[in-house]
């Protein structure tokens, strides 16, 4: 392996899986052509609903290059985070993905080390990582690095693992070699279409991002609709049916990050003790959470919201 770029391409991917990635596909920096006009067209139907941060930054999301001068390779990530346990039946639920320590911490002290490994490995090498926090395409950089490809519920799909994981990049001005992408096994399953308890896929690989659970629960600020009253499955942040249903998911094996263990209260808990949350609790609970981007009052506006629909 005396080619440096061979050479400095399994160093990385090595790196990688020593810090307890899942995997790490890499592809070239560059514009985003076949996207441009799909990302157009999902904005101007208004299916961001009130993310309007979507609309900001577009030609950064397409161009990788505008967020990293002279970036020439995107390292795409994944990690698991599928848990050995789930909570009970006949409660409020909330996504598997936000059980434990909220991701975008554990991620990014990852990616820190992987880059300094890289500066000290290599050279001094520029980049930026990103852990859903920036305009960056994580799917589409996912699947043109070989991870896996786009599913018809719009998530990352991979044959050995599933979907139950997390999307980070780390953007370099560094050339490596560059993966090629996996070719797309939904064939005619129409599951997670099928599933969707609001209807949100409204063709196979377009999500209304506007009637998705997890926006309304997560992102909206305002109250949800009344038309949605009876059709959330008591989801109370975020919703994991499309996954659940998959029949990929059905490899999913447990994380082995101890950053995402549930506190131990929360696989235990009722409805009524989710209707009767306090704020103590809420803290005590959800310390470091994902769930506190619904805040406490979000929470409680979602309880009650499913409780009316009973």
């Amino acid at each position: 392996m005396s080619n440096p770029i061979s050479k400095h391409t399994a160093f990385i991917k090595r790196e990688a899986n020593r810090l307890g990635f899942l995997s790490c596909g890499i592809s070239k920096a560059e514009f985003l052509e076949e996207e441009a006009p799909r990302l157009e067209k999902w904005l101007r139907q208004g299916m961001h609903g009130e993310m309007g941060y979507m609309e900001n930054h577009f030609d950064k999301r397409l161009d990788p290059r505008k967020l990293v001068d002279g970036a020439k390779s995107v390292i795409s990530l994944l990690l698991n985070y599928y848990p050995s346990q789930q909570q009970e039946e006949g409660t409020y639920k909330i996504s598997k993905y936000a059980y434990g320590k909220d991701y975008h911490q554990v991620i990014k002290s990852k990616l820190r080390e992987l880059h300094a490994f890289i500066n000290r490995e290599i050279g001094e090498v520029q980049g930026r990582a990103f852990v859903d926090s920036a305009p960056v395409l994580d799917k589409v950089w996912a699947a043109r690095s070989g991870l896996g490809w786009i599913g018809k519920h719009s998530n990352l799909l991979t044959q050995q693992v599933g979907s139950f994981y997390f999307i980070a990049e780390l953007i370099v001005d560094l050339e490596l070699e560059y993966d090629t992408p996996v070719t797309d096994h939904c064939g005619s399953c129409t599951a997670c279409i099928d599933a969707c308890p609001t209807q949100a896929i409204i063709q196979p690989y377009v999500v209304d991002g506007s009637k998705c659970i997890s926006y309304l629960t997560i992102e909206l600020r305002d109250e949800i609709p009344t038309s949605f009253r009876g059709k959330m499955d008591d989801w109370a942040f975020g919703c994991d049916v499309c996954q659940d249903v998959c029949p990929w998911n059905r490899f999913s094996k447990p994380h082995t990050e101890p950053e995402f263990e549930p506190h131990p209260d929360l696989l235990g808990m009722s409805k009524r003790d989710w209707e009767e949350i306090t704020e103590e609790v809420f803290q005590k609970v959800f310390k470091g959470s994902a769930v506190k981007r619904t805040k406490f009052l979000g929470l409680k506006r979602n309880i009650a919201f499913l409780g009316s629909g009973d």
